[in-house]
C-alpha cells in the first residue's frame, strides 16, 4: 500500500524530539526509524500514528491522537518505527498492510 503524501525522515536529535510540535495545517508525515514511542505535547493538531515493524508492516494504528498524549508500542525499539501522519490520513490502512513510501528528505 502506498502513502501518497510527502514523508520527512526525522534523523537528528532535534527533529526526533520536536517532530510535528507547533505545526498547523499538517500536510506531510514524519518517519521515526528505530522508535517505539512518541508524545504529542505542545502539538497544535491531532495526528494519526502508525507503528511499523522492520518490514514496514503495520503493527499499530491510532487515529486522531489528541495533543498531550504519550503513545508507546510495546515492541523492541530496534525493530519498530513510527510514522506520524496528518489526521484522518490512515483511514484506509489496516493492521498487517505493508506500506511503501519514499522519504522526501531527512532532517
Amino acid at each position: 500500500m502506498n502513502i501518497d503524501i510527502p514523508i520527512v525522515g526525522a534523523t537528528s536529535f532535534k527533529s526526533r524530539l520536536l517532530g510535528l510540535i507547533g505545526k498547523k495545517n499538517i500536510d506531510y508525515g514524519m518517519f521515526f526509524k528505530r522508535c517505539n514511542s512518541i508524545h504529542t505535547f505542545f502539538m497544535q493538531e491531532e495526528i494519526d500514528v502508525i507503528g511499523l515493524n522492520e518490514k514496514n508492516e503495520i503493527i499499530f494504528i491510532e487515529q486522531n491522537v489528541k495533543p498531550n498524549k504519550i503513545i508507546k508500542i510495546h515492541r523492541n525499539i530496534k525493530k519498530t518505527s513510527i510514522l506520524e501522519l496528518p489526521k484522518n490520513t490512515s483511514q484506509q490502512l489496516h493492521l498487517g498492510n505493508q506500506l511503501q513510501f519514499t522519504l522526501s528528505f531527512e532532517i
